[in-house]
């Protein structure tokens, strides 16, 4: 049977509490009880199958050095699948071995023919550089693996395009380096055995369909020069994983999702911070750590902030010697998370919080493989993480998780949850609710965790601005042809015509042509356009990198911004060079951006006549502006100015739903004429809180509107929207489960318990408004009303 692949973690610390005495003690260490529920997983005993008859024993050999006496029986049946021409998806949890499922027709298939290659696909650097080394580990004669990334030297690449035969790269460097230099790469193209796509349920929103476009120009160019390589790809378990496998790859795909592997049992609760006494609710961090936007509310909170209740538990799981992650949502948080944790830790024990560490995206190379070196050879026995490493390095001998908040999705909380426990010990999973409707929903709604599906993962390859501009991509590589239309789907035609129409493409009697010297800028993960650097004025070091979607809310002038626990404040952001200059100093205030939204109804794809309420899918224009932002003590949340931004407009068609109520409707159900801006504003924000419930989608990747009469309705209205160009899949999924995602709703709303509204119903953390006005009560009413009138 499998063991891991990847180095275990040193035993050279004290064997901690079993998972059910620890979790006593947590909930022992405060007044009340923060548990709401306490989920057992049962252990599993794994079933093994024989070897595969066409497995080579020098391959069987290298398993069996590595620890792998057999397969299990879904890795089998997923690799006979792939070697016999087939695509598969093998959809299976964490630590289920899901990468012997492709290394072993992979290398098989290299083993018996000399000129084969391999093309691994991850979508980040670290799970890449993971199966590297587990791939090199095997040692086996001619199949000379190899990254190829942002981080490879320049020196190493001729060697790795001519010699590799098992490459190693993520779907950016495929986008902007490999299929631009086809040429180049024909020799590897030509040979291309197998295609592996790893982790694939993260392709997701306008991310996934960028990528699922990519995987279609590769396709074509290999078609090119006569491959037809089989496509093997891993997720974890997720709704309907064949489907989603096909959308991705444009390819039939069978899915392997019975999880034959054994595994530990874990006692997994559920954690919601205590309410914190009235004359001392005050912000417990500092608003920019607990998102990437915003993060606490103009309004006092009511209970205890998530990120300070894990990094207490973080400093308490370390202080039992217990080995421990702690997944945080946003960059920041996982900073703060670990600061606190570390000051805890060295209060109680000088030195101790030498052993806690923070891990998350936009860390330079060197600091990423120093702090995964570190864990994995016992130096940290605690590390807080953005989802970094929900995919990245494979992590064993893990004796808790702490997730902070929600993940988004429930193929998320799995995924992270199951980092414990991977070498089959018992283990303790801890889910610390924000004070966010959809975690406040989910801590009092177990059976929305434990009892229901994993969710469908949400693309839309025909977003025509995510295929437009990859139709431009493939047109550099080689001119489109009428053969090409059905290989890139729905809308390929009409997208050419616009491009045609636009001056970007010459049609002449063989195809379609790219007219331009250089090639389209196109960004894969629709983050509104390149990093951003973040340099220290003094020294000119680069600290490390901010999405450009993010920058204007992290990165304005004056804002602080966090790195390694160190306060640094912006003097200068130069959006055209895509750099902002910051300098150390540690102010006792903290900064949040605020921001003006406006919007106008394109046109109408679908919509529900429903009396009184009107329900509707279509496109709409949505311009928003960073126009100020606020300096807070972080010590009081006392507001001491508001100062003004100059920064630029942002434009943004995109997809949205929303529902209209007549005026009469509203006031039939006893909402006053003078609160209907607070009734729909506040039912507006716990219905983007709750949307993620519904769809894989983040609070972050929608944002919303509402208005007691907007002028294109004529009504009052909410608007819910998909914060990327051109939708995401997300309203459309709103649209379809509306009853379902108002129900839910209405029910967080009303089963909080707070008395005028709080940020675990109506409280929103990215509120340009302030979270002024809301009315709890008649937001209650106006889901009320939709609810009796909406069909099931």
């Amino acid at each position: 049977m499998e063991s891991s692949a990847a180095p275990t973690v040193s035993a050279g610390h004290d064997v901690g509490p079993a998972p059910v005495d620890l979790l006593r003690r947590l909930r022992a260490r405060g007044a009340g009880d923060p548990v709401t529920h306490v989920e057992r997983v049962p252990a599993r005993v794994g079933v093994p199958a024989p070897w595969p008859a066409w497995a080579p024993p020098e391959l069987r050999a290298a398993f069996a050095r590595r620890g792998v006496v057999a397969p299990w029986q879904h890795q089998a049946e997923a690799a006979t699948l792939a070697y016999d021409g087939g695509h598969v998806i093998v959809a299976t949890g964490t630590a289920s071995g899901k990468s012997l499922a492709y290394q072993l027709p992979a290398l098989a298939t290299l083993l018996a023919d000399p000129r084969a290659t391999v093309l691994y696909l991850a979508p980040t650097k670290a799970l890449a550089a993971d199966q590297l080394r587990a791939v090199a580990g095997l040692e086996l004669e001619g199949v000379r693996p190899a990254c190829y990334d942002g981080d490879t030297p320049r020196a190493e690449r001729e060697w790795i395009r001519r010699h590799s035969r098992f490459v190693l790269t993520n779907p950016d460097m495929l986008h902007h380096g490999i299929l631009p230099g086809h040429a180049q790469w024909s020799g590897f193209l030509r040979r291309l055995a197998y295609v592996v796509i790893d982790e694939c349920h993260t392709y997701r929103g306008v991310f996934g369909s960028h990528v699922a476009h990519v995987l279609r120009r590769l396709r074509r160019q290999c078609a090119r020069f006569g491959a037809t390589p089989v496509f093997v790809l891993a997720s974890a378990t997720s709704g309907d994983p064949a489907t989603a496998a096909g959308r991705l790859t444009g390819l039939p795909v069978t899915a392997v999702t019975e999880d034959a592997s054994p595994r530990g049992g874990v006692t997994f609760a559920l954690w919601e911070p205590p309410l914190l006494p009235p004359d001392s609710a005050t912000p417990a961090v500092p608003a920019q750590a607990a998102g990437d936007h915003d993060a606490t509310t103009d309004l006092v909170q009511v209970r205890r902030s998530a990120l300070r209740e894990t990094a207490d538990l973080l400093a308490d799981t370390v202080a039992e010697g217990v080995r421990t992650l702690a997944f945080v949502r946003s960059r920041k948080g996982a900073e703060v998370v670990a600061a606190n944790a570390r000051r805890a830790l060295d209060d109680a024990v000088p030195g101790l919080g030498d052993r806690v560490a923070a891990y998350r995206g936009g860390y330079l190379r060197e600091e990423r493989r120093e702090l995964e070196r570190a864990l994995l050879h016992g130096d940290l026995l605690g590390l807080a993480s953005t989802n970094a490493l929900e995919l990245g390095v494979d992590l064993v001998g893990l004796d808790a998780v702490l997730i902070c908040g929600y993940p988004g999705t429930r193929a998320s909380l799995w995924q992270q949850a199951g980092r414990a426990g991977r070498s089959g010990q018992e283990a303790l999973a801890v889910l610390v609710a924000r004070d966010d409707p959809l975690d406040t929903y989910l801590v009092h709604h177990p059976e929305a965790i434990f009892g229901a599906p994993v969710e469908a993962t949400v693309l839309d390859p025909a977003n025509p601005y995510v295929l437009a501009p990859q139709l431009a991509c493939a047109a550099v590589e080689a001119p489109l042809t009428p053969a090409d239309l059905a290989l890139f789907g729905d809308g390929a035609k009409e997208a050419i015509d616009q491009l045609v129409e636009a001056g970007a493409l010459r049609q002449r009697p063989t195809g379609w042509y790219w007219r331009h010297r250089e090639r389209p800028e196109v960004d894969l993960r629709g983050e509104g356009g390149a990093p951003v650097c973040v340099v220290e004025s003094a020294t000119g070091r680069l600290l490390g990198t901010v999405d450009g979607g993010s920058s204007h809310f992290l990165l304005h002038p004056g804002a602080v911004y966090l790195h390694q626990g160190i306060s640094y404040v912006v003097d200068d952001l130069d959006l055209a060079d895509g750099c902002a200059l910051v300098h150390v100093e540690e102010p006792d205030w903290s900064t949040h951006a605020r921001d003006v939204t406006d919007l106008s109804v394109v046109s109408v794809r679908s919509y529900v006549d429903a009396g009184p309420v009107g329900m509707f899918l279509g496109e709409v224009d949505v311009t928003s502006q960073v126009v100020s932002y606020q300096r807070r003590r972080i010590a009081t949340g006392e507001v001491i100015d508001t100062r003004p931004l100059d920064l630029p407009t942002r434009e943004l068609r995109t997809v949205a739903v929303w529902f209209t109520l007549s005026p009469r409707s509203l006031a039939s159900a006893g909402v006053q004429q003078a609160d209907v801006p607070g009734a729909l504003h506040a039912a507006e924000h716990a219905a983007i809180g709750l949307l993620p419930l519904m769809a894989t989608c983040d609070r972050w990747d929608i944002g919303g509107l509402s208005t007691a009469l907007h002028p294109d309705t004529e009504a009052p209205t909410v608007f819910v929207y998909d914060g990327h160009p051109g939708g995401a899949g997300f309203s459309e999924r709103a649209y379809g489960t509306a009853s379902a995602w108002l129900r839910a709703t209405r029910d967080a709303i009303a089963e909080c318990g707070c008395e005028t509204g709080c940020p675990s119903c109506v409280q929103s953390p990215k509120c340009g408004n302030g979270n002024n006005p809301l009315s709890k009560p008649d937001a209650i009413r106006v889901l009320d009303v939709v609810l009796e009138n909406l069909p099931a």
